[in-house]
């Protein structure tokens, strides 16, 4: 469960630091390197940054 709690954290991360540059600067991370919603990659990358916020909410609430 420790390695699944890393890889969530690190996803939780990578999504901040996107939503944080695009509402500073308008950059889009995730689009600029997979595509965004236009490539298939750059969505499993949104939907899997999206489980692994869930992840970590109900991990939270849980423990």
């Amino acid at each position: 469960m420790k390695i699944i709690a890393a890889i969530a954290s690190i996803l939780i991360i990578i999504g901040a630091l996107n939503w944080g540059l695009y509402g500073i600067a308008k950059i889009d991370i995730v689009e600029n390197l997979f595509g965004g919603w236009n490539n298939k990659i750059g969505r499993i990358i949104y939907i899997l940054i999206g489980v692994a916020g869930l992840y970590s909410l109900l991990y939270v609430i849980f423990a």
